[in-house]
């Protein structure tokens, strides 16, 4: 009797691959939206047309290209391709790749390494590069979503070169789009749809592929849908938020600069992307206590009460009520008058202080609580000023060693202009009395 047939354990056929995959660009022409970097006269198409690679960093953020980009550079340029995940690797793989490296040379062959997420090496795993990158061993491409700057080590980046990638554009989705089509069925969306879909992938083109392929999954002869039906069948993109990376630092900066710019509505949009991306709040309120006092000053000072209420507000509420006090805080800050007098002047105040920081008060300012110090002169001649003609006695104040200065200059915006008045009559009165 013979035995039964044995069965496949994984079925007959492999599984089908990702579109996202099967679309990869065969050449470099066919990678969209990085034109900047792969036309004949950018720098990547020249390196090409050189024929010689040199060590690289990608920087840009997820699905804009960068491992097709260094495969298809290692194919142009005749370079065995080497891929690695800083995520799953360490060092013992990166000996087993610098190894087959050096056999290879000794052949004539040259070696890419290409190292996926390379900011997660440690610091002694990114230096074990260093030799190997020096005398041309491997070409390193290294790609990162992180600002190079500040995740890599100076001595690694002082032997690459960073090129920066943009996120996909409109332009760009639309080709990756019409590409999916033309391998499958149209996707079934009404024109509004179509637009809908592109800004969902929000740049990054694997995921566009992906949201395209589940719609081409739907039954054949599905009626299109509208943006509200494909809101429901697709998943909108995550923003790119990272509170602890370069983006956090990017979008605060961006907050402050269009509230100091005085442009509300771009202020409310920052402030949204960072709400939207699960920013901490109580961050914000933070920040925009200190923009009430470094950036509004005495233009207006209400604004520095205006946003101590919203953080208080804040906390006593939480989200998502709360965050509409930080909302009104920063608008009030975006069409406040501005001035930044009282931060300059603290400057150059410290400045004057480290410069002369063993120079004592005049005799006359110093405190008498002693018989004593009254008999050496501390407080002789001081003038009350509530006392005086006009509450101004027009004395100096300053050491006797110093001449006087002006750290304060107010402006004429808002408030600043009654003060700078009430500052000029004074000094009107202090020349007048000498």
């Amino acid at each position: 009797m013979s035995d039964p047939p044995a069965l496949p354990l994984f079925g007959d056929e492999p599984p089908p691959r990702p579109l996202a995959d099967r679309l990869r660009p065969r050449t470099l022409g066919e990678v969209v939206g990085q034109e900047h970097l792969l036309a004949p006269e950018a720098p990547l198409g020249r390196m090409v047309a050189r024929g010689k690679p040199v060590s690289t960093i990608l920087w840009g953020p997820p699905g804009c290209g960068k491992t097709t980009i260094a495969r298809l550079l290692a194919e142009e340029t005749d370079l065995a391709f080497e891929p690695l995940s800083a995520t799953f690797s360490g060092v013992a793989d990166l000996r087993k790749v610098f190894l087959a490296a050096q056999r290879r040379r000794e052949t004539g062959q040259g070696t890419m390494l290409f190292v996926d997420e390379i900011h997660r090496f440690n610091r002694a795993q990114q230096d074990s590069f260093l030799p190997y990158v020096e005398d041309g061993t491997i070409i390193l491409v290294g790609a990162t979503t992180e600002n190079p700057s500040f995740e890599l080590n100076g001595a690694l980046l002082s032997r690459c070169q960073v090129f920066v990638l943009n996120r996909l554009d409109a332009v760009a989705l639309e080709t990756l789009l019409a590409r999916a089509e033309a391998q499958g069925p149209r996707v079934p969306l009404d024109d509004e749809a179509r637009d809908s879909l592109v800004a969902m992938a929000d740049g990054d083109g694997r995921y566009l592929l992906n949201m395209v392929e589940d719609l081409q999954d739907l039954p054949e002869g599905t009626e299109p849908l509208d943006t509200a039906a494909l809101a429901e069948r697709v998943q909108k993109r995550a923003p790119l938020y990272d509170k602890t990376q370069e983006s956090h630092y990017n979008l605060i900066s961006a907050l402050h600069k269009s509230m100091r710019g005085s442009d509300p509505d771009a202020a409310l949009y920052w402030l949204a992307r960072m709400l939207d991306g699960g920013e901490d709040p109580l961050f914000i309120a933070r920040r925009i206590v200190r923009f009430a006092n470094e950036d509004v000053g005495i233009a207006d000072p209400e604004a520095v009460h205006q946003a101590l209420a919203a953080w208080n507000v804040y906390e006593r509420l939480g989200s998502p009520e709360g965050e509409l006090a930080i909302a009104q805080a920063v608008v009030y800050l975006a069409t406040a008058p501005k001035s930044i007098a009282v931060y300059r002047g603290l400057g150059a105040a410290m400045r004057s202080a480290r410069e002369t920081g063993s120079l004592g008060p005049p005799m006359h300012i110093r405190n008498a609580p002693t018989r004593l110090m009254k008999d050496i002169g501390y407080g002789e001649g001081y003038q009350y000023d509530p006392d005086t003609e006009d509450g101004f006695s027009g004395a100096d104040y300053f050491p006797d060693e110093m001449d006087r200065d002006q750290f304060y200059r107010p402006t004429r915006n808002g408030y600043e202009a009654r003060i700078s008045e009430r500052l000029e009559r004074w000094a009107e009165l202090r020349a007048e009395r000498g």
